[in-house]
């Protein structure tokens, strides 16, 4: 089936501009190109036969003979790392940028049970596989929250810690937001499209800024979302809605005890619920320019770095910037 290839309107600054064409992809993101080779594990998982895509990309700068393994955010992909895989591969780095189970180029599965610790249970497998017996870990986003579990189940393996505005720097259930079922979450993620997704991007992410090379994300997700396989990815996004927003880490940064990295852009506003959240719980949540620094006094042995005037996606935002304070805190760490 040919694709419909999304199309950019010139002078694209707001979210009320007319809608743009998404593509239509299949359930595991076929039709998407990669910006480095994808290649595929199989393993065995909850009696079901899985795979999961992932990037494996050698060091072209000269070798430092460290390893860095991506996590991608909730309406993220390995892929969104493009220019942190080319920034760290010139510093020296292999680069490991996994697509997690239920996300992106990975298996979809009609029941399974979420869990950050299986998540972080197939991404060591898939580690092993590799021959990788340690590395530095980098979680953006929901990626934060799978980073940190990561951290506490493999401290051994886990050489440091990097979270680019993870979620879940506050309990939002224990805080005040309303608990929404499976079924519930599924409906709302059935209604997913590309417009709405600018809107979240552009007020969330890029702090009201649009650039042209962010239209090939949102081209991304909302060709997933509305592709072939659009009722397996709703309901596997729906099980991923409800992990999050009832598993906190929060309560265990305090166990961290590797050099941990905190990369925040401060104007981020991202809390899961925030919109159905009651108006004074509303008002207290995703305050990133306070949570940056209040998980930093949480976490033994934290290195905060702000970027102030960002959004939920610095590595995006203003990616030379962000890569420039990433490698420093890397070798710092």
């Amino acid at each position: 089936m040919p694709l419909i290839r999304a199309f950019c309107i010139a002078g694209l600054l707001t979210a009320s501009a007319a809608p743009v064409l998404a593509a239509t992809y299949g359930p595991e993101l076929q039709g998407f190109k990669y910006p480095y080779p994808l290649q595929h594990f199989q393993f065995q998982s909850q009696g079901k036969t899985l795979q999961m895509g992932y990037m494996d990309v050698a060091p072209k700068g000269q070798a430092n003979a460290r390893t860095v393994v991506l996590m991608h955010g909730k309406n993220f992909c390995g892929a969104t790392w493009e220019g942190s895989i080319k920034a760290l591969s010139d510093a020296g780095y292999r680069v490991i940028a996994p697509d997690q189970i239920g996300f992106c180029s990975s298996s979809k599965p009609d029941h399974y049970q979420y869990s950050f610790q299986q998540l972080a249970t197939n991404t060591h497998q898939l580690l092993e596989q590799l021959g990788i017996q340690k590395a530095t870990f980098i979680g953006h986003s929901t990626g934060g929250m799978l980073a940190t579990r990561y951290a506490l189940m493999y401290p051994e393996q886990t050489e440091q810690l990097a979270l680019v505005n993870p979620i879940g720097l506050e309990d939002w259930k224990a805080l005040g937001v309303p608990s929404l079922t499976v079924d519930q979450w599924n409906a709302r993620e059935l209604k997913v499209n590309a417009e709405g997704i600018r809107k979240y991007q552009l007020n969330t992410y890029y702090v009201g800024r649009w650039k042209p090379e962010y239209e090939r994300w949102v081209d991304m997700y909302a060709g997933l979302a509305n592709g072939p396989g659009r009722m397996l990815v709703a309901w596997n996004s729906a099980l991923i809605y409800d992990m999050i927003f009832t598993q906190p880490v929060y309560y265990e940064f305090k166990n961290l005890q590797m050099p941990t990295l905190l990369l925040i852009g401060t104007s981020d506003n991202t809390a899961i619920g925030k919109d159905i959240a009651p108006p004074a719980v509303k008002a207290r949540l995703g305050n990133y320019a306070v949570l940056g620094k209040q998980v930093a006094e949480l976490i033994p042995h934290a290195t905060l770095v702000e970027f102030p005037g960002l959004g939920h996606a610095p590595q995006m935002e203003e990616p030379a910037r962000f890569h420039k304070a990433l490698l420093q805190g890397l070798n710092a760490l």
